[in-house]
């Protein structure tokens, strides 16, 4: 018989998937894709994956079928990653025989087989996603040298898979994830008390310690060595809930200077002297088990275990297994455990961290949900009442609160009803949706389409660099408008049936908005509707064929899913933009400068396409030409000072890459002042 919790989180989740499927804002075919897109995404959050996207795609190679329902591709890593769905939408979930599951990762092998057996071109089309998909894992050929196929399903799985299988000559390593690991690793519930590790089972022994006891007795110590292998099991299973109380998230390993590229390093070329070379691990504990034999002492488990500094070498142990195969039986590792036994414990966790990160400063991207930027959008969230008083947006500031909130409220019913109405699932917002929205609009296209993590990163980091303002009020209204406009653009996208790449089409289209606009849009209407209106979705509904025709006619005979991941792409498709036409739907002929805040008095004209085309002119020109505009007619006696000046701010918006936007009056004068100086004859005078 299931377990109650694991049989409520499945009732949870298929309810979850029956809501969005009734959603017209998802757009997706089937509830087995919901299901897939869901679970890719969590799991990404939680660092199991990377740049994971859902991809359904079934036929024959042959007489052979083969069906698929997403992937991830590491080039870096040579690694191609297969995601196959056995979905059965069954409440109470049904156990299903490791065999009948073994065929689903079969059927997922033998796409792999066809793509590097030179069978690609039977799989799909080239102008569809899975189509390039097949091709490029063909191009790739040699360069991917771990494939990996992982099975997700609503079921409990009554065996285990192997651990890899032949697929026509190529070893494919397996993984599963069925509803009893699902609610493992995805449990809302689950805190630091949840994580209870036994050593001895996943070490293969005890573990040999030194216990130190603090002469202040706030504190017990222990120091001991750990083998590389148990620690990567360890965050295998518990993920990034081993990292609550520290502030780092896993910052990868590119670059050839980074810490992380050195561990590698260590770990494939010495790994005997892993433990001469690392600094180690310090770890906090809420309970320590511990045994004594012949005068030794032994940790046999650990309940609360928290990573407070050396989350980045445990993280890059666990890749270098699970990602790369890296073999990890030399490899010891310097671990010293605090158990607090009394007093603050996240004071003193906050103490450590602080101290021991002094050797490698900790960034603003690396934060996590306790971030204080994250825990002001809460607050912001939790007072931003809608203009009925009656509901609100929720921000999920840790993955699985908006459940807990609504288990929290189930306890009496009136409540519970209070907190769906209020709270929809359809007014969730994660960490991953902010990044993900506000990144598009800001002109970052190409960093979305690397998926939810690292564009979530960039996002912090360029927060970080340019010292942004905390959010306040006026911001979450923006926040929550844009989040309709990507969603509304979203839908509309899905609707339209495009062969490939619609969540590009998506980022780039809001990424043109924005560009087209200057940043301006009336933010306060659409807080106010909580909708667009009907002549901004068919001026996004006339933009997405044109941003997919402009997507796929820079291609050339580059890879189109590694295309739209570079800088280079939207450089590219800005020079190909739709164009505004007149008359502008309400929410851009009525937009407030955006430097003055989302509750800015309104111009009291209406905006028409020549005041956005100015804008979009002043922004082409480079910052020197603004200075020398600035001097040279200032010199001569052509330019008011009152002009002088607004071509030197706009010169300073242009230094920072037009994080700052025109308003329409500067960007009017600012032109206007360039002809000037143009027209009298002093640039070519400055140039000689």
């Amino acid at each position: 018989m299931v377990e109650d919790a694991t049989a409520e989180f499945a009732r949870t989740l298929a309810a979850e998937i029956e809501e969005a499927r009734d959603d017209p804002a998802v757009g997706l075919p089937s509830t087995e894709a919901l299901f897939t897109r869901t679970i890719i995404d969590e799991l990404e959050e939680i660092g199991h994956f990377e740049a994971a996207f859902d991809l359904a795609q079934e036929g024959r190679v042959g007489r052979l079928p083969f069906r698929i329902s997403g992937y991830a591709i590491d080039e870096e890593a040579g690694q191609l990653t297969l995601f196959a769905t056995n979905y059965s939408g069954d409440v109470p979930p049904r156990r299903l025989p490791a065999a009948e599951l073994l065929k689903t990762a079969e059927r997922a092998g033998t796409y792999v087989a066809a793509c590097i057996g030179g069978l690609a071109d039977r799989i799909e089309p080239s102008n569809t996603e899975a189509g390039d998909l097949a091709r490029n894992v063909a191009a790739l050929g040699e360069r991917i040298d771990h494939f990996r196929i992982v099975v997700l399903t609503d079921s409990i799985a009554s065996g285990a898979l192997p651990p890899t299988i032949d697929s026509h000559g190529k070893a494919v390593e397996l993984q599963l994830y069925d509803i009893v690991r699902l609610h493992r690793v995805l449990g809302e519930n689950q805190t630091r008390a949840d994580i209870d590790v036994d050593l001895v089972a996943l070490a293969g022994r005890r573990i040999a310690c030194l216990p130190v006891a603090s002469g202040a007795g706030h504190y017990e110590a222990y120091l001991a060595a750990f083998p590389g292998e148990a620690l990567s099991r360890i965050y295998d299973r518990y993920g990034t809930h081993l990292l609550e109380l520290n502030v780092r998230a896993f910052l990868g390993l590119s670059g050839r200077k980074s810490v992380n590229a050195e561990l590698r390093r260590t770990l494939v070329d010495r790994p005997e002297m892993f433990l001469a070379y690392n600094n180690g691990v310090v770890a906090t504990a809420d309970e320590v088990r511990l045994e004594s034999d012949n005068g030794g002492i032994f940790l046999t488990g650990l309940r609360g275990l928290q990573i407070v500094n050396g989350g980045q070498t445990v993280a890059s142990l666990h890749r270098a297994r699970r990602k790369e195969g890296v073999g990890l039986d030399l490899v010891e590792v310097p671990v010293k455990i605090i158990h607090v036994t009394e007093g603050d414990l996240e004071g003193i966790v906050s103490s450590i961290s602080r101290a021991a990160n002094r050797q490698n400063t900790v960034q603003q991207a690396d934060f996590s949900a306790n971030d204080p930027f994250h825990r002001e959008i809460e607050t912001l969230a939790n007072n931003a009442w809608l203009e009925s008083g009656r509901g609100r947006w929720f921000y999920e500031r840790a993955r699985g609160s908006w459940l807990a909130a609504e288990h929290k409220a189930s306890y009496r019913s009136t409540e519970q009803r209070a907190f769906r109405e209020q709270t929809p699932k359809s007014r969730r917002l994660s960490k991953l949706d902010l990044a993900r929205y506000l990144s598009a609009w800001d002109g970052h296209p190409w960093r979305v389409a690397l998926g939810g993590q690292k564009n979530f990163q960039a996002f912090m980091q360029r927060r970080k660099d340019e010292t942004a303002p905390a959010p306040d009020a006026a911001w979450f209204r923006r926040l929550v408008a844009l989040t309709i406009v990507y969603r509304t653009t979203e839908r509309l996208t899905r609707a339209m049936k495009f062969p490939a790449y619609g969540a590009n089409i998506t980022a780039y289209l809001v990424a043109a908005l924005g560009e087209r606009t200057g940043g301006r849009i009336d933010f306060d209407l659409i807080w106010r509707r909580q909708s667009l209106s009907p002549e901004l979705e068919a001026l996004i509904e006339n933009w997405a064929p044109q941003i997919d025709e402009a997507l796929r006619g820079l291609v050339g005979a580059r890879n189109p899913t590694e295309w739209f991941k570079k800088e280079d792409c939207w450089n590219a498709v800005r020079h190909r933009l739709p164009m505004l036409t007149d008359p502008l739907p309400g929410e851009l002929a009525n937009a407030a400068d955006p430097a003055r805040g989302a509750g800015a008095h309104k111009p009291r004209a209406e905006l028409n396409v020549a005041d956005y085309e100015r804008i979009e002119e002043c922004m082409r020109v480079p910052s020197a030409i603004w200075v020398s505009t600035a001097e040279l007619g200032q010199r001569s006696g052509i330019l008011h000072f009152k002009l002088a000046g607004i071509c030197m701010t706009l010169a300073n918006y242009a230094a920072g890459d037009w994080s700052r936007r025109p308003s329409i009056k500067q960007a009017k004068h600012g032109l206007e002042s360039i002809a000037k100086v143009r027209a009298a004859g002093l640039f070519d005078e400055a140039q000689r």
